[in-house]
This record gives C-alpha cells, structure tokens and sequence, in this order.
C-alpha cells in the first residue's frame, strides 16, 4: 500500500513538471516582441549584489530588529515569588 502512494505521488510529480515545462516554452523565446525594450543587463556583481547579498543583509537586519526589540522576559523558567 505504500509503495502505491509512492508511485502515485511521484506519477503526479513528473507530471506536473512535464506540464510546467511545456507551458513555460513561451518564456524561452528568443524572437522578441514588437515594442520590446529591454534595459542594460546586469554584470556578475550586480546580479550576486541582488539576488545573494541583499537578502542576507535584510533577513540579519531583520532578526537583529527582532533581537533588540525583543520584550519578552529573559528569565523563561523562572517565576517570581509573589
């Protein structure tokens, strides 16, 4: 019985991928369309400056917002008699 879950899940897996890849033959083109005005590509800095470092630098400004601001007692375990 397990077996066949497997099976059926992985059946549906390739599927879905083999229908995402023919669907997305458009996006491949390389003719391009009329009115088509495509700016300057990015250089290797740039596109590992936007894609890498960025957002490393926004999720550790993040957490570090979310450390520093962080209100919740300190003392987890502890009750204070009373």
């Amino acid at each position: 019985m397990d077996k066949k879950n497997a099976l059926r899940a992985g059946a549906l897996a390739a599927g879905t991928t083999l229908m995402m890849l023919l669907m997305t033959s458009p996006a491949l083109a390389i003719t391009r369309d009329d009115g088509d005005d495509p700016g300057p590509g990015l250089s290797v800095i740039d596109t590992l400056g936007l894609y890498v470092a960025a957002p490393i630098v926004l999720f550790a400004v993040i957490a570090g917002l979310v450390m520093v601001l962080d209100k919740s007692d300190k003392n987890l375990g502890q009750r204070k008699p009373g």
